[in-house]
């Protein structure tokens, strides 16, 4: 298969895949990009184990979290003026208390319950091609993501 065709097929998937890890247009736009370009080095690596799908999806992850780790590593912290006033927030946020407590419940997961959750309900992948991605069974990541699922309602309630 032509990396055109690839390219074609696959990259509403990776962009959809890392807009909702991100929740940035312009974030997802250069993470795809990215991801496509590295695929396209490396395509020579791809054996063929897993999906390609799968495999595009877990440099597009690889990529976010690099991303993440440089970010945190060069922003300052932002000036007590940038901070909304707590007043503004309370009113903002009214109508999203649930989604925020949701919000706050994914992150307090540990890994990787919180990874196979966001991978499974936000990323749209099948069991299989998580455990493809973490290099485990199907099993594993059914198992692994009904415990996220339980420990995530005990957290909420």
């Amino acid at each position: 298969m032509e990396f055109e065709q690839v390219y074609d097929l696959y990259f509403r998937d990776v962009y959809r895949y890392i807009l909702k890890l991100s929740g940035s247009e312009h974030v997802a736009e250069e993470i795809t990009s990215d991801t496509f370009f590295k695929a396209l080095r490396s395509i020579g690596k791809f054996r063929g184990s897993c999906d390609m799908r799968v495999w595009l999806c877990q440099i597009a992850k690889n990529t976010w979290f690099t991303l993440q780790k440089k970010r945190r590593r060069t922003q300052a912290p932002p000036p007590d003026e940038a901070w909304p006033d707590p007043a503004d927030l309370e009113e903002r946020f009214e109508d999203k208390e649930a989604a925020m407590q949701i919000h706050q419940a994914l992150h307090k997961l540990p890994d990787p319950y919180r990874e196979v959750f966001w991978l499974r309900a936000f990323g749209e992948l099948s069991f299989a091609q998580i455990a493809a991605l973490f290099e485990k069974t199907e099993s594993w990541a059914r198992v692994t993501y009904h415990r996220a699922r339980i420990k995530l309602k005990e957290e909420l309630e």
